[in-house]
């Protein structure tokens, strides 16, 4: 995987909550959106950070994630008083987030709420998903930000809570290391090696019993299962499934 040279802008959101069940995003609203900008692989130093006042309360399970009370967002403006400054800032540019679907889901929903001519946002941009490029150079494994940090041995001990900005800028070190040719980093090593020539050690023992009947998940089931296990690794960093 190789970046491009064109302009990239890596982002990311924090929310009043999620649902659990149905739309992610249905009912709640971005908080807090920070990004970076990557001309030629390479930060510029231009960044957008913005609190949001919403319109509703936030819930205590995100203010535990990422410490963003409704106090603080009392004298921040609302989604729609920053839009078109945000959308200058992202505008024809490949956009790129940790999970996508969760970020892109809100902010097509904030979106609509301001009205339906506005469109989506890729109509806008070029959406990248930095989770979707780990699940492909190591499946099966987490692939949260903190794990990639540790990786690809990128420091983030600063990050003891959720912040946009913040997240940002760490991931944009992760997606460079991603898409720079950095194999020698992506090597398993100790119990992640490959079990290739092992298998004429295993002894496999003859049995009477009938074979268990074996009924396979969908791939519907499985792809929704998966998206939910991205959207709890995406607010909450745990997912027991994938441990």
């Amino acid at each position: 995987m190789k970046a491009t040279n064109e302009r990239i802008i890596v982002f990311d959101t924090e929310t009043t909550g999620m649902n659990m069940t149905g739309p992610h995003y249905e009912g709640h609203c971005i908080i807090e959106i920070g990004a970076v900008e990557i001309i030629n692989r390479k930060l510029t130093g231009n960044s957008f950070h913005v609190y949001i006042k919403p319109d509703r309360e936030i819930d205590a399970e995100a203010v535990d994630v990422h410490g963003i009370t409704d106090e603080f967002l009392l004298d921040k403006p609302t989604y729609r008083e920053v839009h078109e400054e945000f959308m200058e800032f992202i505008r024809g540019a490949e956009l790129v987030a940790h999970n996508a679907p969760f970020d892109i889901g809100f902010m097509d929903y904030e979106f609509r709420k301001m009205g339906s001519s506005i469109g989506k946002t890729e109509d806008f941009c070029k959406v990248t998903d930095t989770l979707e490029m780990a699940k492909r150079l190591f499946p099966g494994k987490r692939n949260n930000l903190d794990v990639l940090c540790s990786r690809y041995g990128i420091d983030n001990s600063h990050r003891t809570l959720h912040g946009a900005l913040l997240d940002a800028e760490i991931l944009a070190d992760v997606y460079l290391m991603m898409t720079g040719g950095q194999t020698s980093l992506a090597l398993s090593s100790g119990s992640e090696e490959s079990d290739t020539g092992t298998e004429s050690a295993i002894r496999r023992l003859a049995s009477g019993r009938k074979s268990l009947k074996i009924i396979k998940a969908s791939a519907d089931e499985i792809q929704a299962h998966e998206s939910r296990l991205d959207l709890i690794e995406k607010k909450g960093d745990v997912s027991l499934w994938r441990q």
